[in-house]
């Protein structure tokens, strides 16, 4: 059925097409419309059985989903920016313990500074933690990808995060066509959890695991990343025939065929970045796109194939390692089999807009420094590092004067 819905409401009507047992909820911007309009679904009656708990932190979302999902109920979260980092170590343990949780990350920026707006620090910050991490460009993505996140978690009883840019998509109002409950029941199995903890059958879970086994168990957690990679374009397949449109898979190639610069990217950018390179194309030039739908696990084969013609390869992130630069880039130049040169545009932090003049401008670029930090106000900068070096050639005793000389508050 088609509808014109908020991002988050599309969402939230995805879940409880899903079937959860337990909902956790602590509202951080931008995902609250989320669970809001799912608390509203668990009041009106509308899915039963289903437990909605508020709870006093992303902390607590987290662990009551851990308790619930343990105890054999499909569980749903969500969260964002430091809302993720705050459950950061129930994280670890869902990755760990294999529970079948599935969460909305609303991406947004990581402070300090205090920032809502939308990057990809958040959930990058935590690509190592277990978790699947799927990245949706549009409304209707997201809500699709919630529904095959369920099965894939089930299938595997492993966690995986949906992520979709906070506010970009949360909160834009969109065409999506919602399925209905028919479908999605026949799509996703009634979920059958692989382990229980059951009072009549007692067992311990997270108990402490001594250097003889724990590299065997980040083996196996790295063993069912890697089966993931194998399901997901076949339940990506089964969706289109299901759902009559494609969504989900690993990754997405634009007007590649004949490229020789490459733009590699990942969530809701990919659709200013499209427009950009068909304005390039008109002009002749001969560029393309790689959208990343998984990022965890990183599908290295199907991005060494889908580069494997190009000249150059620009990847556009929203996110920084800091000290290094890029992070896709990084995981981007292990799939690369030749030295195609890699060059690493950060891009929107903190919800900077992203122009398609801008980015003509640097893909056009014959020569990008390593890394580019796209629309930087360099003068700022420079004026700052500046003054950093003026002060500590100057030692401590200057330093009230040099930052009263130049503008600066004293501490």
């Amino acid at each position: 059925m088609l509808k014109q819905l908020e991002g988050s409401r599309a969402v939230a009507e995805a879940v409880a097409l899903c079937r959860p047992e337990v909902i956790c909820a602590y509202p951080i911007s931008p995902q609250t419309h989320i669970v809001e309009a799912l608390g509203e679904i668990v009041a009106s009656g509308a899915l039963a059985p289903c437990e909605f708990i508020n709870v006093e932190s992303e902390f607590a979302a987290m662990s009551v989903a851990i308790g619930a999902s343990a105890a054999g109920a499909r569980a749903y979260t969500a969260t964002a920016s430091q809302g993720l980092l705050y459950m950061a170590e129930a994280l670890f343990n869902a990755s760990g313990l294999g529970l079948p949780i599935v969460m909305t990350v609303a991406n947004r920026a990581i402070g300090a500074p205090i920032n809502i707006w939308n990057d990809h620090s958040d959930s990058m910050s935590q690509r190592d933690c277990g978790w699947i991490q799927l990245f949706a460009e549009t409304n209707q993505e997201a809500l699709d990808l919630h529904i095959q996140a369920f099965r894939l978690a089930e299938e595997l009883s492993i966690p995986v995060m949906v992520c979709m840019d906070g506010f970009i998509l949360t909160h834009a109002y969109e065409r999506v066509d919602m399925p209905t409950q028919e479908q999605v029941d026949a799509y996703l199995p009634k979920f059958s959890p692989r382990q229980v903890l059951d009072p009549d059958e007692p067992v311990s879970i997270c108990a402490m695991v001594g250097p003889e086994a724990f590299t065997e168990v980040r083996y196996l957690a790295h063993a069912k990343q890697m089966q993931a990679l194998e399901l997901i374009p076949d339940w990506a397949a089964e969706f289109r025939h299901a759902f009559g449109r494609d969504a989900g898979g690993l990754v997405h190639a634009y007007r590649t065929e004949d490229a020789d610069t490459i733009v590699v990217a990942l969530g809701s950018v990919l659709g200013t970045v499209k427009d950009t390179v068909d304005e390039m194309r008109s002009r002749g030039a001969r560029i393309g796109v790689l959208g990343i739908a998984c990022f965890r696990p990183w599908p290295l084969a199907a991005v060494q194939q889908a580069l494997a013609g190009a000249k150059r390869v620009v990847v556009l992130e929203k996110s920084l390692a800091v000290g290094i630069g890029g992070i896709v880039s990084t995981n981007v130049r292990t799939a690369l089999i030749r030295a195609t040169p890699v060059y690493t545009v950060i891009a929107g932090l903190g919800g900077r807009p992203i122009t398609k003049a801008s980015l003509a401008r640097v893909f056009s670029a014959e020569n990008l420094d390593q890394t580019t930090f796209l629309d930087l106000d360099r003068p700022v900068v420079e004026r700052v590092l500046a003054r950093e070096k003026e002060l500590r050639r100057s030692g401590p005793r200057a330093e009230h004067v040099l930052r009263e000389k130049h503008g600066v508050p004293t501490r």
